[in-house]
């Protein structure tokens, strides 16, 4: 039987920490994800922010914000350089000058076609089944949804 202290030791080894499973896996995430996006020119908080659009397009970026947890201080240079690239707009609300409309250009909207295969690739990459994968996402969501609740 382990020693109260050994116990403790245990628990405070790297390999005991679940927010370095979580960390080591959303590296590992962002890895696969970077090798099937770079043909689309994006990285993976870009493609965030586009599959945002892609399902409502014409948010403002606080909208968006709470959508990818995101304040308006990392969202912004990011939309700009999507701005840059072509694949969207963003322009100030005419009932609202405070805020900021973002919407899709003809080309972004065509990239979501070319984005259709990133899910299933991504799918394979992770090599679970699909119940494996349901799983774990709902169980992540409530997760998340506790620690938002305590932080």
């Amino acid at each position: 039987m382990k020693s109260k202290s050994t116990k403790a030791r245990s628990l405070l080894q790297l390999d005991e920490q679940l927010c370095f499973a979580l960390y080591s896996t959303g590296l590992a995430l962002n890895k696969v994800y970077r090798r099937l996006l770079a043909p689309l020119g994006l990285t993976y908080p870009q493609y965030l922010a586009m599959l945002v659009l892609w399902e409502n397009d014409g948010l403002t970026v606080s909208e968006i914000g709470e959508r990818l947890f995101l304040d308006s201080a990392t969202l912004t240079p990011l939309l700009k350089r999507l701005e840059a690239s072509g694949l969207l707009t963003r322009t100030r609300a005419s009932q609202d000058e405070r805020q900021v409309v973002v919407e899709l250009t003809a080309e972004g909207r065509a990239l979501k076609a070319k984005a259709r295969a990133i899910p299933s690739e991504l799918f394979c990459a992770a090599e679970c089944t699909p119940d494996e994968l349901a799983s774990l996402k709902q169980q992540l969501e409530s997760l998340r949804e506790s620690l938002g609740r305590n932080a």
